[in-house]
């Protein structure tokens, strides 16, 4: 059974940062692309980055330049470093491998 789980979601002002961390366990971690998705109130759910087995990434337009998808195969976990927050990134984010997600952790930035 897949599980994935989030971590280090929170309360930042504009301008800030924050690191958001997934475990994974029941996968072998590092044959899977993971991704990082979030989705505000009233809107649908977006990937905003993606990192593969080999290393290689992709971003959403809004996030390029700002935030920075990592992994670590030793310890099934996959980071999403985000610097210069904007309030227009306030949302809840998601961990995902293939049809898995994990329970969301809610990023709130303050203008």
């Amino acid at each position: 059974q897949v599980q994935l789980v989030e971590s280090g979601g929170g309360l930042v002002q504009a301008g800030g940062s924050l690191r958001l961390s997934c475990v994974a366990s029941g996968i072998i971690f590092s044959i899977n692309a993971m991704g990082w998705y979030r989705q505000a109130p009233g809107k649908q759910r977006e990937l905003v980055a993606r990192i593969f087995s080999g290393g290689s990434t992709t971003y959403a337009d809004s996030v390029k330049g700002r935030f920075t998808i990592s992994r670590d195969n030793a310890k099934n976990t996959v980071y999403l470093q985000m610097n210069s927050l904007k309030p227009e990134d306030t949302a809840v984010y998601y961990c995902n491998c293939g049809r898995s997600w994990g329970q969301g952790t809610q990023v709130t930035v303050s203008s």
